[in-house]
């Protein structure tokens, strides 16, 4: 039997606890989640694509172990769909915060099955003590020299304090 995979892909800049609920649902709806890390030209992320990377593997690597999943991470920087494609991926995972995502996720759901009908979107809602947070508010929290700590990591906040210092 070929081993049923889920694509979960994101700019993860920084990796939110509400991203680790999506990947809680989501490596129970799998046998291989695999994390895309977004790689765009356009954008200037606060933390590096290999700490962003490695934060995925210690963060969501024993969430996904726990749920008897694999966890891969890989890099992408086109479309979701030829990422999901080149990893074998049959399922999209996007998270779900409230209405507005709604509607932004099911415009996209219907690009992607317009474009790989192979591909099932499946939508995760985010639970509620994680529907507020936004990897962008974190951001700016971490920029302001707020404390992240109810919305990310340990680690996360250490690597988002020592860019913020200059150090990451």
């Amino acid at each position: 039997m070929t081993p049923r995979t889920a694509l979960y892909a994101g700019s993860f800049d920084p990796l939110t606890l509400g991203h680790l609920d999506v990947v809680r649902a989501g490596a129970r709806l799998c046998d291989i989640l695999v994390v895309a890390v977004g790689r765009h030209a356009t954008k200037q992320p606060v933390l590096t694509h290999d700490a962003r990377v490695a934060l995925i593997r210690a963060e969501a690597g024993p969430v996904v172990q726990a749920a008897g999943a694999v966890l891969r991470v890989e890099s992408f920087s086109g479309l979701a769909v030829t990422a999901a494609r080149d990893v074998g991926a049959t399922l999209i995972l996007r998270g779900l915060r409230g209405a507005t995502d709604l509607d932004d996720e099911m415009s996209m759901a219907g690009m992607n099955a317009a474009m790989a009908p192979d591909l099932q979107t499946v939508f995760v809602p985010a639970s509620p003590g994680t529907r507020f947070v936004t990897a962008t508010l974190v951001r700016q929290i971490a920029a302001m020299g707020g404390d992240v700590s109810p919305f990310v990591t340990p680690g996360v906040a250490r690597a988002l304090r020592e860019a913020m210092t200059g150090r990451g």
